[in-house]
């Protein structure tokens, strides 16, 4: 880890293939910046900065029997990888811990929760959900007992203004990147009868009937993956431009783009 966590914010960078997504898990914590700094949100891009936390959130991505989180944790400084996910199966929390992530967290942790859950991780401990955790396991647990005021911010995802639910998110963002019923049952760890059920209603809510339709929606609501990163997200420009700045923008753009001879002196084409 990146320093020593008892004097300072905890440094923290979040993983997904999503921006909504990772902007979410950022406005979760944003309330405890005293507590946890978060410094990078990455999608689709390794983490470069160095932290003392990733948190890698699984919508819409491989789980940790895949090959991804491999990358993640052989990274140049990940700090202590974290996943956090929906998918609380016993076989793929033990397959993170054996491939040497510290923590395994379920997404219906509250913020405080899993604050907490971070800072254990940071002080050492293998942390996961209490949700399946086997008798007698090798790591401390975390449960709704270590919220401290029981409050519930909520992540984001891609659909939620149309009022998706995460999971039927996740289901229509892997049908937008072309996979099919099995591929996704596969990749959720849901049934395929699971799948079909979060297909139909859906497909209700986005008023389509086929998946042509379904994959052309996806792509006009945000279901396509993005990639960027965003260093010091908290201390990041306000997109909300106003008409002056636009202009100014494009004014420095066309000074920037007029040819200049040697000595930097603007020159005319004939």
């Amino acid at each position: 880890m990146s320093g020593s966590a008892s004097d300072r914010p905890l440094r923290v960078a979040i993983l997904n293939d999503y921006e909504v997504v990772v902007r979410g898990l950022h406005a979760m914590l944003a309330p405890y910046q005293d507590r946890v700094e978060v410094v990078e949100l990455d999608v689709q891009v390794p983490v470069v900065a160095p932290v003392d936390i990733t948190l890698y959130d699984t919508f819409s991505e491989t789980q940790v029997d895949a090959a991804d989180i491999d990358e993640v944790l052989e990274s140049k400084e990940p700090g202590a990888v974290v996943v956090y996910t929906w998918n609380m199966h016993p076989q793929l929390v033990e397959v993170a811990l054996a491939k040497g992530c510290r923590g395994y967290l379920d997404k219906s942790l509250s913020a405080p929760a899993l604050l907490g859950a971070i800072e254990r991780v940071a002080r050492g401990d293998i942390v996961v959900s209490a949700t399946h955790t086997p008798a007698n396991a090798p790591y401390a647990e975390i449960t709704e007992d270590d919220d401290e005021d029981g409050s519930r911010l909520g992540g984001d995802w891609p659909g939620r203004a149309e009022k998706l639910s995460a999971r039927e998110a996740e289901v229509i963002s892997l049908i937008t990147q072309g996979l099919t019923n099995s591929d996704i049952a596969a990749r959720t760890y849901l049934s395929i009868n699971s799948v079909k059920t979060y297909i139909r209603t859906a497909y209700r809510k986005m008023g389509v009937s086929r998946r042509a339709q379904a994959v052309r929606w996806g792509l006009e609501h945000g279901m396509a993956p993005d990639t960027m990163r965003i260093s010091n997200p908290s201390a990041e420009k306000s997109l909300d431009l106003t008409e002056d700045d636009l202009r100014a923008e494009d004014q420095a753009e066309q000074e920037a783009a007029e040819p200049r001879d040697q000595a930097g002196t603007k020159t005319t084409e004939e």
